[in-house]
């Protein structure tokens, strides 16, 4: 009886199994799974979804286990993600409640996996027993429209440092010194160093500006009462100035010198400067004469205290002379090699045909300026590194091959890797806006939008207009690789306004959900550039988004125009699914 009762046990065992697990599975057609979004959608080079749903009332059984297996299905390959386990144990109510099912998955994206399918698959367990229900699709996917974005890069140039503006340079002639009361210009002061210094610069025929006499006298009453003294000494150095200039023929050119007289009376200004300078008398002395002119009064009266003072007959022998002056300022015009001088030498510079010596750093910086080509841009700067620690050159060197590989992308690779290495160079010398914008570029070429959008926040803090819309350009296509979709649109809208930045806008714009603005931003960028085919592109799934069909068919009629190879790219793209089973759809793409 014993055995017969164990082996009644093992059989009902065995039946009760058998009975449950199909009826797990019959229940499972019922179970209710959504996949949020659907279609998938990639970002930031990732897949991410939300699967949540109901089993049946009664499914789950004592003691069993009911495995949901999720799988992305590509082609004839599969992507196994992480399964959903539910034990009847931890739903105790699940005879009268629908257990709830939730769960996030995510996978790395590839181009491969841009045409597939979600799909899950429920295993009911019991022991070592198992049964598993037939596949079932659940969603499709994936939308790649993040991936549309266009590296942006941007060459910052830093200033030169040159000033090929005109400039004037001041020219001083000492002081010219007068007799007593009088304000005749001596001879023997003419015949002085000072005035073979005037002579020979008015000889030279400089292209002057202005002339500005300041005629001034000291403090005695001799020299005081006379109020015209002071004006009369500038005078006649003026009058000395022109007798020459008709000496030496300026005709014309002497109408074009402006003379500025300055007569300086009852001012204690030179004579503070003077007596600071006098070795002639202690601190205290002169402390003494300061004493006098700050209590203030009348220019009459501290003179008179200072006829008091002990030190006045030696102060009056050796400082006041010097006071008796006028003195000559001359502005006159910087001379500078013209353009095409600076570009020759630069060019020689080159070639190894001239020295150093035959431009300045600064000139040579400038040269770089003149010339169209980039090429050449990149040989005067390279020469410019050879000046010296000099970060603009380093980095100026690095933008001009950074522009080349703009220019010339098949070159890219070697270019930017010879453009990194200036780069770094400069970084070491100083770091500036100009060298982290290039830095910004140099890494979005790398495929790293992260350094990237790091060494674009740094270009913007203290950057001018020109590099803070260039760079603005650079971190606008990063902050759409990173997902960060609403900074981008703020980005992209204080760009520079090149056809990829206006794409990039649209872009952005089109991925936060403002269909109508992100339509206004593609339009602009074909309107920028005709042949931008993937801009036509954009526009079509910005249609496609507000439904408007027409705009779908038009938009991308001209993009398949332009570039052959996004037929295929439209027909398996999940954003024109509403769309893609109409003949005139259909007909855009033949």
């Amino acid at each position: 009886m014993r055995k017969l009762f164990y082996v009644f046990l093992i059989v009902g065992a065995l039946t009760y199994s058998s009975c449950t697990l199909p009826q797990m599975i019959k229940a499972a057609k019922d179970q209710k799974m959504a996949v949020s979004p659907n279609p998938l959608e990639v970002h930031k080079d990732t897949v991410n979804f939300d699967m949540s749903g109901n089993l049946p009332v009664k499914m789950l059984k004592k003691g069993t286990v009911y495995t949901i297996n999720t799988f992305y299905k590509y082609g004839e390959n599969e992507l196994a993600l992480e399964p959903v386990s539910l034990k009847a144990e931890d739903y105790p109510n699940s005879a009268t409640e629908e257990p709830k099912v939730s769960k996030s998955q995510m996978f790395a994206y590839k181009d491969a996996y841009r045409v597939g399918t979600v799909e899950i698959e429920g295993v009911a367990a019991k022991g070592t027993k198992s049964k598993t229900t037939p596949r079932m699709p659940v969603a499709t996917g994936i939308i790649t429209t993040s991936k549309l974005v266009q590296n942006s890069y941007f060459a910052a140039f830093a200033e030169h440092g040159y000033n090929n503006q005109e400039e004037l340079i001041p020219v001083i002639i000492p002081d010219f010194i007068f007799e007593r009361g009088k304000s005749v210009l001596r001879n023997s002061e003419i015949k002085a160093d000072k005035g073979k210094q005037l002579d020979a610069y008015i000889a030279a025929k400089n292209v002057t500006r202005t002339v500005t006499i300041t005629g001034t006298h000291s403090p005695e009453g001799a020299e005081r009462i006379n109020k015209k003294l002071s004006e009369e000494r500038a005078a006649a150095i003026e009058k000395f100035y022109r007798a020459e200039m008709k000496k030496y023929d300026y005709q014309q050119k002497a109408d074009e010198i402006k003379f500025i007289l300055k007569p300086i009376n009852d001012d204690w200004t030179e004579f503070k400067n003077a007596l600071a300078a006098y070795e002639g008398i202690t601190a205290d002395q002169k402390s003494e004469y300061m004493n006098i002119i700050n209590a203030g009064g009348t220019f009459e009266d501290q003179e008179k205290q200072m006829k008091k003072l002990k030190t006045y007959n030696k102060v009056f022998k050796d400082v006041y002379p010097g006071l008796r002056t006028a003195k000559t300022e001359i502005l006159t015009i910087k001379i500078k090699k013209t353009d095409d001088e600076i570009s020759v030498l630069a060019k020689k510079i080159t070639k190894g045909e001239a020295g150093q010596d035959a431009l300045s750093f600064e000139e040579l910086m400038y040269a770089a300026t003149l010339t169209p080509s980039v090429e050449e841009k990149a040989a005067i700067y390279e020469a410019a590194t050879k000046y010296g620690s000099n970060w603009n050159a380093h980095n100026n060197l690095g933008a001009a091959y950074l522009q080349m590989a703009i220019n010339n992308p098949s070159q890219a690779a070697d270019l930017t890797k010879k453009a990194a290495a200036q780069l770094e160079i400069a970084a070491k010398l100083r770091e500036t806006p100009e060298v982290h914008a290039n830095l910004a570029s140099i890494a979005l070429y790398q495929g790293n939008p992260y350094k990237a959008y790091s060494h674009a926040t740094k270009a913007l803090r203290g950057a001018n207009n020109e590099v803070t819309r260039g760079v603005n350009g650079v971190k606008g296509a990063s902050e759409i690789y990173m997902a960060n979709y609403s900074a981008a649109v703020s980005s992209t809208s204080s760009a520079t306004d090149t056809d990829v930045n206006l794409f990039n806008k649209g872009l952005a714009q089109l991925l936060n959900k403002d269909n109508s603005n992100s339509a206004s931003s593609f339009a602009e960028a074909t309107r920028k550039n005709s042949n931008f085919a993937i801009a036509y592109y954009g526009a079509a799934v910005a249609a496609a988004r507000s439904g408007n069909g027409d705009a779908v068919v038009s938009n991308l009629t001209s993009a398949v125009k332009i570039d052959s190879s996004l037929k295929e790219k439209a027909l398996t793209d999940l954003e024109f699914a509403k769309f893609s089973a109409t003949e005139t759809f259909r007909n855009a793409l033949k």
